[in-house]
């Protein structure tokens, strides 16, 4: 039921972003709160030409990510896993290696391989585009609504908050959740800082092509420019996630497609056979960023525009995931008990959950990148020593393996596979 003429459209809450982030969080919220929930994703993606009122518009996004354990169940839970069960690829074991660039051989120094649980491989590898479609779908038939325009203001107060959109249209909530990525409009109007800094490097992303199957092995190169990583998907493809300085990543895209093609099997080797490049490389700028705060008068912050991390470890979306898990699980544990959801007691024991976990997963990626960046002999020595004593102790990979998943802990409820 819409609002009277004149008065503001009331939701209980509202998202800025279409992502996967906004979307997880969306269904996580209609499960947690129940069909009489009133939900909205805002996002100016859906005043495209097919827009919210017909055919939704397809996500352009060509990257592929590697979802941990605990997000797998998350989707499952929520009833988008067997959406895009089809399209996903399970990551059967991991190997990593140090070498440089022109070495004969590059020995493995530590694997992870196992599941989490009885049958339960640690990630899957899924093409972000046909997930984020699925899930808008999803969403849209579970009654949230999708507003076609951008956030252009807001402004809190004891009761809720009033969101004033691109076009001028004034609709109200009880809270505000920023999904909107790393350069997050919403957290710069609630006048919240970030601290950061780029690496100068930035991640050239495609899809390959191989003549034999990768067995679900995946496979991380520390070379002197940065991680090279291979990541299997469905059929003989992997998604790989090529670190280079930012000059030297725009000098590889400039040149000829064979040249780029002989460049990329140097790094990837020739154990799966010939290759060949099947989208078109893109390369994307890495940073840290993380916000000072993840909380502020009826304004949650969620995925990249809380924090930005190094994809060395392929945590990125997870940490995100992981804020939708905590955020829905604190919302509906406050309507359970007839609280406000958008109060401040909500909102800090989001940030008190998050916040740690945050900051901890930051520093470890941003030392593992720059402990790999070093290129002197001893100190490759050294951390070659460490990968080599981490292989030799499988209770120490376990813990590691866990907390990768997301499941380590007090995971949130979603994450251990959980209904809210």
């Amino acid at each position: 039921m819409r609002a009277p003429k004149g008065q503001a459209e009331r939701y209980d809450a509202v998202i800025a972003g279409g992502g996967l982030a906004g979307l997880t969080l969306a269904l996580a919220l209609r499960q947690g709160l129940g069909a009489g929930a009133r939900l909205a994703i805002a996002d100016p993606a859906y005043a495209g030409p097919h827009g919210a009122g017909g055919g939704l518009p397809a996500s352009a996004d060509l990257r592929a990510s590697a979802f941990a354990a605990g997000a797998r169940r998350l989707f499952e839970t929520l009833g988008i896993w067997e959406r895009v069960s089809a399209l996903a690829e399970p990551i059967l074991a991991m190997e990593i290696t140090d070498s440089k660039l022109g070495d004969a051989a590059r020995p493995v120094f530590l694997t992870f391989d196992g599941d989490v649980a009885p049958g339960e491989p640690f990630a899957h590898m899924l093409p972000n585009a046909a997930l984020q479609d699925a899930m808008t779908e999803l969403a849209r038939e579970r009654g949230v609504a999708l507003v076609p325009a951008s956030i252009a203001g807001f402004e809190a107060g004891a009761g809720d908050v009033a969101i004033r959109l691109a076009g001028g249209e004034e609709i109200r909530a009880s809270l505000l959740c920023a999904c909107d990525g790393a350069r997050s409009k919403l957290r710069a109007l609630a006048g919240i800082g970030v601290v950061g800094w780029s690496y100068g490097q930035s991640a050239i992303v495609m899809t390959v092509g191989h003549e034999r199957p990768h067995g679900g092995r995946a496979v991380e190169h520390f070379l002197p420019g940065g991680p090279f990583a291979m990541l299997p998907m469905t059929g003989n493809r992997c998604s790989i996630v090529w670190t280079e300085p930012t000059e030297t990543a725009g000098r590889l895209l400039e040149l000829p497609p064979v040249l780029l093609l002989d460049e990329l099997e140097r790094r990837f080797g020739l154990e799966l056979g010939a290759i060949e490049i099947l989208d078109r490389p893109k390369a994307f700028p890495l940073g840290f960023q993380m916000a000072r705060r993840f909380a502020a008068d009826r304004l949650a912050l969620l995925g990249d525009a809380a924090h930005l991390i190094h994809p060395i470890a392929g945590q990125g979306i997870n940490m995100g995931l992981r804020d939708v898990a905590a955020l829905a699980e604190s919302i509906t544990d406050a309507a359970r008990l007839g609280l406000d959801i958008g109060g401040p007691d909500v909102l800090e024991r989001y940030q008190r959950w998050r916040r740690f976990d945050t900051l901890a997963m930051g520093v470890a990626t941003d030392g593992l990148n720059r402990l790999f960046a070093q290129r002197a002999d001893v100190v490759r020595l050294v951390r070659d020593v460490g990968l080599g004593l981490v292989e030799r102790l499988p209770s120490l990979k376990n813990v590691f393996i866990r907390d990768a998943a997301g499941i380590a802990g007090a995971a949130p409820k979603l994450l251990r596979g959980e209904a809210l």
